[in-house]
């Protein structure tokens, strides 16, 4: 709010009245007006000495209003507004010199700019904005190969933006290997999204621990176990191994036997104790440890502990052992009430032990709810008390019995409980465990509760009559993880999901890019109502640059920036979608490698583009050297 105050005072002070923030609706964005006013990709003759009188009357509509933003006041990373002003006067706002500015009329035909460079500033005057960028575009149609290479031998020649591009240059699919592991020493930040393994493994030796790190920090790590294993080994900070390690275990890798040695006898002993992949042989060590801490974590490998082991734990002289012992033990054996009663928290005994049946029988009426939702979801828990939660007059607890495992679909069916379909939902454990048995799979597949049958369909592998009624599920949320996570999904049915489904953050691209998604027969789709539809036609083997075309100028955002990604999309569309409303089609059409050169080229050197124009496959290897290599001299000489 501050920022739009200053924004709002220093029009006022050029004279302007401040009617309202606009988005750009079906006009130029702001954000590719400051481009043409440096030049990139504008048409020719637009720089007069002086912005006078006559061209600010043009500018304005009849109310004296137009549509502006300044450089220094700009709204978001994409200039997505205009703010929208009057002037009354006769004279010339005086907007003009620092910081900067571009303005459009009403009706998007008139363009004015000014905006401060190295060289001074440049003045853009434009009148017949659209006819104009219509023809500029058309004519970016025509480069020779000899204007192409002429381009790029001055590339990166120009007042260079190295920070903007070390952020894109990682992304770049037609960077080399050699280009990336040289990369590592300038930025390392493209690690999370790389899965080639001579720059994995070049990270990994990489004598900087941040780069080493990045590889073990991202969301989804593309590491197989020898990676784990070196990734750990190379790390000299023990506390920072153990924690690699754990998130290879988290990952499913396998570790050696040696390695757990290696963490068990660092400083972060305490810290590894805790690692669920650690051998049996060492378990007798850990409990006897001088350290409390590490004898704490192993009561978390009760059934692996030899019985004299445990008698020694259950009479530990530290609380926090012996407590650990105490809930361990009482996973099996069942709990007394003066036990129950000396525990420090007695949360995880209700979540996890085997409660005597007196105790239980008493907990299960306890007034606190939060006390009967917790053992509603106890595996140990009795199947009497269970039937009894089941009649609790909270809802939350019948919620949570109508869960467990232990429960008939007939004594599941008699559990009264609101299902909100809407919440977010998470895979049951105990039914993902049992993915693999086909059988349980069938029993599972036809339960009554929603939740359960979402849990089976997140399967990777399904018989053919569990996908079969999945697939036909009245609940659109089975249907959608079937889709996600099933290999064995329906092409119908997918088809179907991606009507209003468009891929989620842990499952990106899905349906359509599940390996059973329909191909041939999608360009019946082009005339579709839904825009989800029509950008379908594109991915027929039917199709044609034809269609590419058509669709770059459909009215849906999404179906402009499925055409903008589109490897036979015009140079012509190329350019015009560069002035799309939308910043996610501009942002798409940039890495187009059908752009004109002369135009990628200048969206380099321009900051609001420059980390998305370098990741364009179409720049060659040699000028990608060359960016890369005047962004290492940059962050060496900060």
């Amino acid at each position: 709010m501050q920022h739009r105050e200053k924004l709002h005072d220093l029009l006022i002070r050029a004279g302007l009245t401040v009617v309202e923030e606009v988005r750009p609706g079906s006009l130029l964005p702001p954000e590719a007006g400051w481009r043409i006013a440096r030049g990139i990709a504008a048409p020719d003759g637009a720089a007069p000495e002086a912005l006078d009188a006559a061209w600010w009357r043009r500018l304005c509509d009849a109310d004296g209003e137009f549509l502006v933003a300044v450089l220094r006041h700009r709204i978001g990373g994409n200039d997505a507004w205009w703010t929208r002003v009057r002037h009354a006067g006769s004279g010339v706002p005086e907007l003009t010199g620092d910081p900067g500015f571009v303005a459009l009329s009403p009706d998007g035909q008139v363009l004015l700019a000014a905006v401060p460079g190295a060289g001074g500033t440049r003045v853009t005057a434009l009148d017949r904005l659209p006819e104009r960028l219509e023809e500029a575009a058309a004519a970016a149609e025509y480069e020779t190969e000899d204007e192409h290479a002429e381009i790029w031998a001055a590339v990166p020649g120009r007042p260079a933006l190295p920070l903007h591009w070390t952020e894109g240059i990682g992304f770049n699919p037609a960077a080399t290997d050699e280009l990336l592991i040289r990369l590592l020493d300038v930025d390392e930040g493209f690690l999370h999204g790389c899965d080639r393994p001579a720059v994995l493994d070049a990270a990994m030796a990489h004598p900087d621990p941040q780069v080493r790190s990045r590889l073990a920090d991202t969301f989804r790590p593309k590491l197989t176990s020898d990676q784990w294993i070196h990734l750990i080994r190379a790390e000299p900070s023990p506390e920072r191994s153990v924690l690699w390690a754990e998130h290879a275990c988290a990952w499913g890798a396998t570790l050696p036997e040696d390695l757990y040695d290696d963490l068990l006898t660092g400083p972060s002993r305490a810290q590894a104790a805790h690692l669920p992949g650690l051998p049996a042989r060492h378990l007798p060590g850990l409990a006897s440890d001088a350290d409390p801490r590490v004898r704490a974590a192993a009561c978390a490998r009760w059934e692996d502990l030899a019985a004299p082991l445990r008698e020694r734990l259950l009479a530990d002289g530290d609380n926090t052992v012996r407590t650990a012992a105490l809930l361990a033990h009482h996973t099996g054996a069942p709990m007394p009430r003066e036990v129950f009663a000396a525990l420090p928290e007695p949360q995880q005994a209700l979540e996890q032990c085997r409660l005597a049946p007196e105790l239980e029988a008493e907990l299960i009426r306890d007034a606190d709810a939060n006390v009967r939702r917790t053992l509603a979801a106890n595996p140990a828990l009795s199947a009497h008390s269970a039937a009894v939660l089941a009649q609790d007059p909270q809802d939350d607890v019948r919620r949570e019995v109508a869960l467990r495992p232990d429960l008939t679909d007939e004594q599941r069916n008699a559990v009264r409980h609101d299902f909100d379909p809407t919440l977010m939902s998470h895979t049951l454990p105990w039914v993902e465990d049992l993915h693999s048995d086909a059988d349980a799979m069938r029993r599972l597949a036809a339960s009554s509760h929603p939740l359960i049958r979402r849990s089976v369909a997140r399967a990777r592998h399904l018989p053919p009559d569990v996908v079969t009624r999945l697939a036909q599920d009245g609940d659109r949320v089975v249907r959608l993880f079937l889709a996600e996570s099933c290999e064995d999904a329906p092409a119908d049915m997918l088809l179907e999901v991606w009507r209003w489904w468009d891929g989620s953050f842990s499952h990106p691209g899905r349906p359509r890019s599940h390996p059973n998604f329909p191909q041939a027969g999608l360009l019946r789709h082009i005339a579709d109502p839904s825009g989800r539809m029509r950008r379908l036609a594109l991915d027929d083997p039917e199709s044609t640059p034809a269609h590419v075309t058509h669709l770059a100028r459909d009215p849906e955002a999404e179906v402009r920036r499925r055409a903008a990604e589109d490897p036979r999309l015009s140079p012509a569309d190329a350019v015009r979608l560069l002035n799309d409303p939308q910043a996610h089609v501009r942002g798409t059409v940039i890495r187009n490698p059908r752009l004109p050169t002369r135009v990628l080229a200048g969206l380099l050197h321009d900051r609001d583009t420059a980390s998305t124009a370098v990741t364009n496959p179409a720049i060659p290897l040699p000028v990608l050297h060359r960016i890369l290599a005047t962004a290492a001299a940059a962050a060496a000489a900060h």
